[in-house]
């Protein structure tokens, strides 16, 4: 940071702001709630999160958070002592710049990592709006200390609890003449600055994976002859890699680390197809190169992840359990004693959906507990030696009775094929007009846990149908690769099964067949572009944000950033599918486009060309410019999101078709 930085910094640590009110224990379930009978003001969902990333310091003696105070705010840190948390807290902000997160790594520091603008232009592939740095802060004398500059930059690995005051970090220093950075890794005392190197690194070699020891255990590299990314292994005290894995680039199967197994340094867990269609956790035997035993298996969906110990200090890396999602997140725990305590805090939880302990301290004792869900849009609670009480909420303008119930249903596609979705649904009879809202990626798990979008317009009566179209992750091989037959089906059949989901929905009595839009973000856009030109249509309008506009565009964007089967084959998705810029003379429906001013994602140029053609082709549509707005839900702020919900509401309400939605 430079010296004015610093200096905004300190000043700013000691500014006066409100204190975050602290509840009463959360003992009881609530009851249901009487229905909302009017929509809320738009601005209670254009308010960025009050409140997240609440962590306790290894010691249990401090619980921090990152807060917002004001509509236009940007977060400060606030850090209260556990032991009487109606006294003023400490509290530090960024100046001109946004803190973007932080990392207890001792009982008394914190790295912190910031963000802030420095161009109205973008240079390329999610680059050249933004600019990152890192500090690191002491909470005994209130200053930072800057671990980055324009050369070099420093993130943290993980802390190193059997060493006092040491923390694993990565270095990764800019030199001229590279056009990238070769990063290497070291122990750093966090008193005194002192590091030592733990692992230089190799062009070529990524993918690191360490111990609680700061061992580096397992790397990847790839074999550009043969095509296959190598996948190696070293055990503790040794230096030199020993290959345990190789995959093809033309391989679609699974094959990810999951996890070091507890007193074998023979095995690892990986997250794997092995043959079958649906990826499980398996025992890996390094030293023979083989697969064992087969752990956990779900017949519908692919695992998601293997879960860790709760308290990182004592017991760092240890697998618990894994989770996979299908209506909802599931679990399935190897130990028995997390297994329980998660359900004594589900148990006394109001709306208890997805909850999950986010922070520990060393000695167990203190807790950070959060729940999110349908009827939940993030709440924090601390646990602090056998007393439960609530800390705060990420969006306190939301009540239960204003949140909508979600439906995780099933339907059939033209073709046969089994689609899953969700539904959002409305407060009162139906049929309802509907909003298809497919996600982004497109090649992304998608589970609804929480949904802004989907809430936000099922509060001013719309059902949200979210489909799991082809091609989405989560349900095995088969389903996703359905998404590649003869190239892409990028406004094929993938388009197909969302307007399926509709007619499901229209079938079932739950939806007017004359007011239907669909509106999405990123590939969700390209969707509601590719959805407004097609014949027979379903739509009585579309809603495209952050929309790829032409495919040839975007692959000459980001191709030199490939590699690997499943990205090649991305690349020829693109090219072999639909391309709503020659499309658009056959768009049907009114549009509304959206788009962020610096997309380094989706660049704005996709919205301002399609926009071009329209206007030549003759066709209804409007148009928001969403200034300084990146491509990602963390750079749409409050000035953004006021624009922008107002603007969509209307045009549904108003501008979607003859009569309006």
């Amino acid at each position: 940071m430079t010296h004015k930085f610093l200096k905004t910094l300190m000043l700013s640590s000691v500014l006066v702001l409100p204190l975050l009110s602290v509840a009463n224990n959360a003992n009881a379930k609530s009851n249901s709630l009487p229905v909302a009978s009017e929509p809320l003001p738009l601005e209670y969902w254009a308010v960025r999160s009050a409140l997240n990333n609440v962590q306790v310091s290894p010691d249990g003696k401090h619980v921090s958070f990152m807060k917002i105070n004001s509509k236009k705010g940007n977060p400060i840190v606030e850090i209260y002592k556990t032991s009487d948390l109606s006294k003023e807290p400490v509290r530090f902000n960024a100046g001109n710049l946004e803190i973007t997160g932080y990392n207890w790594i001792s009982d008394e520091e914190m790295i912190v990592s910031f963000r802030g603008q420095v161009s109205k232009k973008i240079k390329g592939f999610n680059q050249g709006a933004f600019k990152n740095k890192l500090a690191l802060y002491s909470l005994e004398t209130g200053k930072f200390n800057e671990l980055t500059n324009d050369n070099l930059s420093i993130s943290l690995v993980n802390a190193l609890p059997d060493e006092k005051d040491t923390v694993l970090v990565n270095y990764s220093e800019f030199k001229e003449g590279q056009s990238f950075r070769i990063p290497s890794y070291y122990k750093m005392n966090v008193k005194t600055r002192a590091k030592t190197l733990a692992l230089k690194g190799v062009q070529g070699r990524g993918g690191y994976r360490f111990d609680s020891k700061g061992n580096a255990r397992i790397s990847a590299t790839f074999d550009n002859a043969a095509e296959e990314t190598v996948f190696e292994y070293r055990k503790p005290g040794e230096t030199k890699w020993t290959e345990y894995y190789r995959q093809s680039i033309h391989d679609w199967d699974e094959f990810r680390y999951a996890g070091l197994v507890e007193g074998n340094d023979d095995q690892i867990y990986v997250i794997a197809n092995n043959g079958q269609d649906k990826a499980s956790l398996w025992r890996y035997n390094l030293s023979t190169k083989s697969f064992g035993e087969q752990v956990f298996k779900h017949n519908d969906v692919d695992l998601q992840s293997t879960m860790r110990h709760t308290n990182s200090w004592k017991n760092p890396g240890i697998v618990t359990g894994v989770s996979y999602f299908k209506d909802k997140f599931h679990r399935h725990f190897f130990d028995k004693s997390e297994e329980a305590m998660m359900k004594q805090f589900e148990g006394v939880i109001p709306n208890a959906h997805l909850t999950s302990i986010t922070s520990r301290s060393k000695d167990g004792n203190v807790m950070v507990v959060r729940n999110i869900g349908p009827k939940d849009p993030g709440t924090f609670y601390i646990f602090n030696n056998g007393k439960f009480s609530k800390l705060g909420s990420v969006n306190g303008l939301l009540k239960p009775s204003d949140l909508s119930e979600l439906e995780y249903i099933t339907y059939t596609a033209r073709d046969g094929k089994k689609i899953p979705g969700f539904v959002t649904k409305p407060n009162g009879p139906g049929p309802h007009p509907l909003v298809v809202m497919p996600h982004g990626g497109p090649f992304i798990g998608e589970v609804i846990v929480f949904d802004e979008w989907a809430q936000l317009l099922a509060n001013n009566g719309y059902m949200v149908l979210q489909p799991q179209y082809r091609g989405s992750k989560n349900y095995g091989l088969d389903f996703y690769k359905s998404a590649f037959i003869d190239g892409g089906e990028g406004g094929g059949k993938m388009q197909d099964d969302k307007d399926d989901g509709v007619k499901y929905l229209i079938d079932k009595g739950l939806v007017d067949p004359d007011r239907v839009a669909m509106f999405g973000w990123s590939y969700g856009g390209y969707a509601a572009l590719v959805a407004a030109s097609r014949p027979d249509n379903l739509y009585q309008c579309v809603i495209a944000g952050a929309a790829v506009a032409d495919n040839e565009q975007q692959v000459n964007y980001y191709s030199d950033r490939i590699r690997g089967i499943q990205k090649i084959e991305q690349l020829n998705f693109w090219n072999d599918s639909v391309n709503p810029i020659k499309e658009a003379e056959n768009v049907n429906v009114p549009l509304l486009l959206i788009h962020g001013s610096i997309d380094q994602r989706v660049p704005i140029k996709h919205s301002e060309r399609y926009k071009k053609v329209l206007d030549k082709a003759g066709k209804n549509y409007k148009y928001l410019k969403l200034k300084d707005a990146d491509h990602f839900s963390n750079t749409l702020f409050y000035d953004h999101k006021i624009k922008f919900y107002p603007e969509m509401i209307d045009y549904l309400k108003n501008d979607c078709g003859p009569d309006g939605l």
